[in-house]
């Protein structure tokens, strides 16, 4: 019989290409784990990895598997936390994934609270870009995300959370620097500085900008928001900015952030999860605890 464990060496191998560093990740020495490997593959009567000198891979045998030995082991995982979820739906571990454009400027605003509400959880915080977040839920690496909803995120569950306008940040030199709310229309005459590709907040800015005939700054896309606050500060053109973002911040005077009209542009934050996720006793209470929170903030 096929020992969950083997599928865990597989797997490591698949990921590190390398036994020195798969066997440090599963906790045993190198010879156990290519042993292991070895008679797992007179097992199946197939050669699952490759052995060079320099590099180790997957045969392609051990590619058509691997996907498999990734299902299995997520429905250990999961046939796991069902059981503890039977024992206490609020207590365990929890790992939450959020894209960089949220994680600092949300995680203020509801960590306390969620400490308060669930204290028999511990959270742990992930930050990563929107793909490499939605792979490692779908492997089981991350329990939950919170991010802006795409519509690419279909197969997972959803739990909205609440709608975060965007605003147009200047410096107080820029023309629109004293307007008090203005309509997209108005910056046709300007271009906008973004965030480099890889940011769905640079999607979901731009898709705005594009249905308005506002063109994009080609000369320059920022790592992040602050870099974007930075080139803003010096008036080196404008942008658009999450509401979040722009609350609590130190020399803010530098800065002139603007409404906009309706329709006013929003990414809707939500709570996704893998479908039939075991723990959503749990989530359900987190997003409660959320919703609560943010509802003290003024967007």
């Amino acid at each position: 019989m096929i020992k969950l464990r083997d599928l865990q060496y597989l797997t490591a191998i698949a990921e590190h290409k390398h036994f020195g560093k798969a066997a440090k990740v599963c906790f045993v020495s190198q010879p156990t784990l290519s042993g292991q490997l070895m008679k797992l593959e007179e097992q199946l009567g197939l050669t699952l990895v490759e052995r060079e000198t320099r590099k180790v891979m997957l045969t392609p045998a051990g590619e058509q598997l691997l996907g498999q030995a990734r299902q299995v082991l997520q429905a250990a995982d999961d046939f796991e936390l069902a059981a503890k979820a039977l024992l206490d739906p609020l207590a365990g571990d929890l790992h939450i994934g959020l894209i960089p454009t949220l994680a600092p400027y949300l995680l203020p605003h509801i960590m306390a609270d969620l400490n308060e509400n669930l204290p028999n959880i511990d959270f742990f915080l992930h930050e990563n870009k929107t793909q490499n977040l939605l792979t490692e839920l779908k492997e089981g690496k991350l329990d939950v995300l919170i991010l802006p909803w795409l519509e690419e995120m279909a197969s997972f569950e959803r739990y909205d959370l609440f709608a975060e306008p965007l605003v147009l940040a200047t410096s107080p030199k820029h023309p629109l620097a004293n307007t008090k709310q203005l309509s997209f229309d108005k910056l046709k005459a300007f271009e906008v500085l973004t965030l480099e590709d890889g940011h769905c907040l640079r999607e979901q800015a731009m898709g705005y900008c594009f249905m308005a005939g506002v063109k994009e700054d080609q000369s320059f896309r920022a790592t992040s928001l602050e870099t974007l606050r930075y080139m803003v500060a010096s008036n080196r053109g404008i942008t658009l900015l999450p509401k979040l973002a722009t609350l609590n911040l130190a020399n803010s005077n530098m800065i002139n952030y603007i409404g906009f009209t309706e329709p006013q542009p929003v990414r809707q934050i939500s709570l996704v999860v893998r479908s039939g996720y075991s723990r959503l006793a749990c989530v359900r209470e987190v997003v409660k605890s959320i919703k609560s929170s943010i509802a003290r903030v003024n967007l």
